[in-house]
């Protein structure tokens, strides 16, 4: 054990029970990590040593018991915190209410999603009119009996008769498809397995996918994916007869995914390499062995396929168009792009989405990162703001081409998720289905958007939430979030878990960094490859505001991110350990030299760069590389690093290196610990039990490094 206290897991218990609130007057110690000092990489010359890879073997017998004791002494801690079953208690309580989706419809049936409350996974619902009451169509909880197995994706035959669904296990990325007959419940023999990365669109009397070939065995979670290949399923047939419908073998690291027009006239595949930019392909299904037609080449652009209308084919792009625009586009002559007019021009708001239903082009746009939804003729015309009750997002509306209602949800930090129905000839919208969530009055609380300057000049925004009558003392404790790459936007959403934080006096704040998709793909890209200092500064100076304004201190300012995010916040803690008392991170990036060698990594390279593309960029990369740039002899906040054991995006070998840098240069004032979640990935499909047992260790750690404790009477 470091700082050569020779005490067992059971003694660790028994110190942190003692005293788990008085930080200031304990060391704390970690379980021995060896060092492999024979391990080292030549980047251009420069030797890079890596005495903690053998943690990347997700399978060895040392990585297990590695796993178990850092759990034990992190659980240790957690467990002895004495408010923290005051926390799962409320969470618990306020977690128990019912939660819908939207409905959709098909084939004349209404589909939708409900949770009771306490539910690992939501059970999905089918009804032949809004009036009566919904019949179970599938319930996820019957899979398993800890609510691991998740619904992952799913589609409906046109004519109503079948589900095809895939679900995941553990956490992981990967699927396997099952389909069930609607009509008798019945489980058809159909089961296809190593589908990743992939979407079901049914066609006919089957069902398009993508699949990978099967990995070795061990290397299930870790092993980079490559040969993707697209393929059909006929129903009632095994998975080995499937006929093949596209390939790429010449680019291996290549991805497919198929959608389907309406009328089932077109086939549209879309080709990636990484999560920016994509080609675009249409199969003419009315015409017997039709090949595919290049409508898009090259990974300069993103190309999204909306709909098949009178002959011309729909897409979404942002090909000339940093904040997107809908084209038009010849089906006859797609590759023509002389052909090719406006619909929705570039707009000063990004262009997020855009469906067809209801006998109008759907438009979802992002304003300052918060949603509206316009509604146009198919001219692009005669356009329609549909009036949403305040600052919030929204996903558009959920309708067929043909529907005279449609829905749509409507949330926000402080609003839980409302269902809305629309009436497309009418043009009025009435609540159709609110939650009811007792104990809460959320006209207590407030959500003000400020815009703060980061380090180069730019205006960042924000979003700050908190209980009214705050007083602006700096004594408020507060947790800054963040994301910042890959085009994705934070835009506001109700999070009941964020709840018990706010209720008890704590600020909630959501900084819209560069690198996300908040204002198009020039702050996009202002935060990739080497321009991705700029998420950093952004993020400090989102801190910085904070503590300035005297919404907070640096005590009391706790800062979590999660996936890209959890790179953000390693980053940032190395960069200035002075600014923050407790960092969280969650399934983060944190080895920036090797992210590539893993399950999709290199995907990433697009908003990354690799390490092997040039000097410059191996140097960047370096140098804020979490794993690299721990600093012996520093000060840093309370860290508390997560993971799952099943997380085959980011694998947890980033963590476990993460936290053994850590814990072997960290001078024992403050924890630095691990908790490694057994039989779950990356979040997707995380169990109800699981979301409240994380978010209480989460709450529970910072109040208690802070000296806080929000129960005491």
């Amino acid at each position: 054990m470091k700082k050569l206290l020779l005490i067992s897991a059971v003694a660790l218990t028994t110190m942190y029970a003692c005293k788990p609130s008085t930080n200031k007057e304990m060391m704390f110690t970690y379980p021995e990590t060896r060092k492999d000092t024979a391990i080292a990489d030549d980047y251009f010359g420069t030797k890079v040593a890596d005495p903690y890879r053998w943690l990347e073997d997700d399978n060895s017998d040392e990585t297990k018991a590695w796993v178990d004791s850092q759990n034990n002494v992190t659980f240790s801690y957690l467990k002895a915190i004495p408010f923290r079953q005051n926390v799962i208690d409320r969470l618990t309580e306020i977690y128990n209410y019912e939660r819908y989706s939207a409905p959709f419809k098909k084939a004349g049936t209404y589909y939708y999603f409900k949770n009771d409350g306490l539910q690992n996974q939501s059970v999905m619902f089918m009804q032949t009119s809004l009036e009566e009451t919904g019949t179970v169509l599938l319930d996820p909880n019957k899979l398993s009996d800890d609510g691991t197995v998740a619904l992952n994706t799913f589609d409906i035959s046109k004519d109503g008769k079948y589900l095809a669904y895939a679900i995941s296990r553990g956490g992981s990325d990967w699927n396997e498809i099952y389909v069930k007959n609607i009509a008798t419940g019945e489980l058809l023999k159909d089961h296809i397995v190593w589908v990743k990365f992939s979407g079901i669109t049914w066609y006919k009397d089957g069902f398009f996918y993508g699949r990978y070939p099967e990995p070795k065995k061990g290397d299930e979670l870790s092993a980079a994916n490559k040969n993707q290949k697209l393929y059909y399923h006929k129903l009632g047939t095994d998975q080995a007869s499937d006929q093949l419908i596209f390939e790429n073998p010449k680019f291996p690291e290549r991805m497919y995914s198929a959608g389907i027009s309406e009328d089932e006239r077109f086939l549209f595949l879309s080709e990636s390499e990484t999560t920016s930019g994509n080609g675009l392909y249409v199969k003419d299904l009315t015409k017997s062995n039709s090949n595919f037609v290049q409508i898009a080449a090259g990974f300069e652009s993103d190309y999204v396929a909306v709909e098949h209308l009178n002959g011309n084919i729909l897409i979404l792009t942002n090909k000339g168009a940093e904040k997107y625009k809908l084209v038009s586009v010849p089906a006859n002559s797609p590759a023509d792009t002389s052909k090719w007019t406006d619909i929705i021009p570039e707009a000063e708001n990004v262009l997020e989405s855009v469906s067809v239903g209801g006998g109008k082009l759907i438009a979802t746009f992002m304003q300052d990162a918060k949603s509206k939804i316009v509604l146009y003729d198919y001219s692009g015309k005669n356009h329609t703001e549909v009036a949403l009750p305040g600052i919030g997002s929204t996903g558009g509306i959920s309708a067929n081409i043909d529907d005279k209602i449609g829905f749509y949800s409507f949330s926000s930090y402080t609003v839980p998720t409302i269902i809305y129905k629309y009436d497309f000839t009418s043009g009025a919208s009435e609540v159709y289905r609110k939650p009811d969530i007792k104990g809460f009055n959320f006209e207590d609380y407030i959500t003000e958007q400020v815009f703060y300057t980061s380090k180069d000049g730019t205006k960042i925004p924000m979003f700050i939430t908190y209980k009214k009558g705050l007083k602006k003392d700096a004594s408020n404790p507060s947790l800054l979030y963040g994301y910042g790459g890959f085009n994705i936007s934070l835009t506001p959403g109700f999070n009941i878990t964020r709840m018990v934080w706010l209720e008890k006096g704590g600020v909630l704040a959501i900084a819209n960094l560069r690198g996300g998709g908040e204002y198009g793909e020039a702050w996009h890209k202002a935060g990739t490859k080497l321009h991705k200092q700029n998420v950093f500064d952004d993020f400090i100076a989102a801190a910085e505001y904070l503590q300035k304004e005297k919404y907070t201190s640096q005590k009391k300012l706790a800062i979590q991110g999660g996936s890209n995010g959890g790179l953000l916040v390693g980053a940032v803690t190395n960069q200035r350990p002075d600014l923050f008392g407790v960092s969280l991170a969650h399934v983060g990036v944190m080895d920036m030299l090797r992210y590539q060698e893993f399950t999709i990594g290199r995907a990433w390279s697009s908003d990354y760069g690799l390490s092997s593309d040039s000097k410059e960029m191996f140097e960047y990369l370096h140098n804020y590389s979490p794993v690299h740039t721990v600093k012996a002899n520093t000060d840093y906040p309370a860290m508390l690093v997560l993971t799952g054991d099943h997380d085959d995006r980011v694998v947890p070998a980033h963590s476990f290196k993460y936290a053994a840098s850590l814990q072997s240069k960290t001078n024992g004032k403050t924890p630095a610990f691990i908790r490694i979640d057994k039989q779950a990935g990356h979040g997707a499909g995380k169990p109800t039990t699981k979301i409240i047992e994380e978010n209480a260790d989460i709450y529970a750690f910072i109040w208690n490094t802070m000296g806080v404790n929000p129960y005491k009477k």
